[in-house]
This record gives C-alpha cells, structure tokens and sequence, in this order.
C-alpha cells in the first residue's frame, strides 16, 4: 500500500464519515505529507503497513527539534488517527503510535469578560443605526447562549424557538444540539428581526439567515470580528477579546453562579467533559480572589 493512496482514503474517510472540519482535515494532511518527506529524506522506504514504533520515535524525535510541544502533540494526534484508520480497514493489526505519550502541554486558561465588561461593550453600540440594533442582538447571542462564531453566523430563524425557550444550534460536525435562551435575549433578537431585519432587501438564499449585513447577505466570520474589534476600542477595553471570549465568559459566569459543569458541557456542545473542565481553573482563580479579597487570614 502507498502512502498516498493510504492519506487519500484516510482523508475521504475522515471528511465524509466521521464530518470533521475542513481545518482538521487539512491538518491531517499537512502532519503526514511532514511524515512523508521526513521518510524520504532519510530513505526510508517502510510503506504505512510496515512501518514500526521505532521510525515514527525517530520522526518524533527530529521533529521536536523545530517545533513546540503543543505542534508535537498535534502531530502525533494526526498520526495516531491515521494507523487508527488502517487498523480499522484491517492493513494493520496494531498503532506503532500506541507506546508514544504526547508532550505535555500547559493549558492556557481562556480569557473571559467581567460583566461590567460585556455592559460597557453593549452600551457602545450606536443604537440609532440599524447596523447598531444588529450588532447588540450578536453581541447579546453570544454572551447569552455561549455561541460559536461560525454558529452565530449560520443561525436561522427557523432554528428559533422562542416560545420554549431554546434554539437549536448546528456545531462542530454538522451536529445539532438545544440550548436554552433567556427572555432578555429573546427581546434583543424578536426587537432586532421585528424591526430591522424586516426592512432589508433579502437575497434568496439568505431568507431564513438571522443576522444579515446591510445587502441582505449573511455575515462572515471576519464581519464578527471587526464589529468586536471596533467596539473594544470604543468602550476602552484593553484585554484581547474576539467572538469566543463572550463564549468563555458564558461558560464562565454560569459556573460561577453555581450551573454543574456537566449541563454546561451540553450547552457548549463539547464531546467530552474534559474539555469543559478548563473552566474548573478559571472558577478557581475566582474563588482565590475572593478568598484574598474577603478572608481574615487571605
């Protein structure tokens, strides 16, 4: 078997049957083209059934020479899911990954908003301005239901539903998942789609897309960005924010006031709960400050 019939089939595989993201995708290519080139360099002919531990350890070993710890793992991750693969179409009886640990990695904690933060960002907005009514509806979207950017701007009003109290949110994977909304943030966005969006000239394919621009378009990631960016200068915030700190600081805030970080895993849409338990850290780190700020021994 050739390698590159082997990552062809592995990609195929990958985006068609288990839906990863395109980014993902293309990292895995990326990761063992590197594996690829290594091999030939050295002139090592081993094909993807017949290579062993201790290549892939050599490989390992070179490449943590040029990269960071954090690049390692990604790599090993790509390279494991690959043999993973070939064990499943049964090329292999085993993962020459299997023995590798990956570099340990600091987790970096996610920067969140205090909430005089998120009101001083809102209360920047031009509200005379439809673009004004639009941008406080996304701005409040993300803060109140813990939203993807990518999630924020494929929302539809159909997904909507208001009455019970939820919309429905299609993640990571194309898998959808309920997530409670607030009545406050249910008035923003009925007040913003009642009273704006009605009154712009819509593209066809764009009828049932909630925030539009100016055109009747949807919005892009990178219009998510600049309406942040701008508002961050004018409410005089200095920390670095971006559409996932309002996600953070939503997870945040509800562990703070006592939610169970299982619902907010559900409510993330995160597949394992220990990638929801980062936010442990952050709670932490706000249990400390109030330990220094109220205890008689702080």
């Amino acid at each position: 078997m050739k390698w590159e019939h082997s990552i062809k089939d592995f990609l195929t595989y990958s985006r068609l049957e288990r839906s990863l993201a395109d980014n993902t995708i293309k990292a895995y290519r990326r990761d063992l083209e590197k594996l690829i080139t290594w091999l030939t360099e050295h002139e090592i002919s081993q094909s993807p059934i017949h290579i062993t531990t201790d290549t892939i350890r050599d490989y390992i070993y070179e490449l943590a020479k040029n990269v960071s710890a954090r690049s390692q793992a990604r790599a090993l991750s790509s390279l494991k899911a690959f043999f993973n693969y070939l064990i499943l179409e049964d090329y292999r009886k085993d993962n020459p990954l299997e023995l590798i640990e990956s570099p340990k990695i600091g987790r970096k904690l996610p920067d969140t908003l205090s909430t005089s933060e998120i009101d001083s960002l809102i209360n920047s907005i031009d509200r005379s301005t439809p673009q004004g009514e639009r941008n406080r509806a996304i701005l409040e979207t993300l803060y109140g239901c813990g939203l993807r950017v990518s999630e924020l701007i494929t929302l539809k009003i159909s997904d909507l539903f208001f009455e019970e109290g939820f919309i429905k949110v299609t993640g990571k994977g194309d898998k959808q998942r309920f997530i409670p909304i607030g009545e406050f943030t249910i008035n923003v966005i009925n007040l913003y789609r009642d009273e704006i969006r009605c009154h712009i000239p819509i593209k066809p394919q764009h009828t049932d897309t909630l925030f539009l621009n100016r055109r009747g378009a949807g919005l892009t990631r990178a219009m998510i960005f600049h309406i942040i960016k701008e508002l961050k200068i004018k409410a005089g915030i200095t920390k670095k924010i971006s559409p996932h700190t309002f996600r953070h600081s939503f997870a945040t805030h509800l562990l703070e006031n006592g939610a169970d970080l299982r619902s907010i895993q559900m409510m993330l849409g995160h597949e394992s709960i220990t990638t929801t338990e980062i936010y442990m850290h952050v709670d932490r780190a706000h249990l400390t400050k109030i330990m220094e700020k109220h205890h008689p021994r702080a």
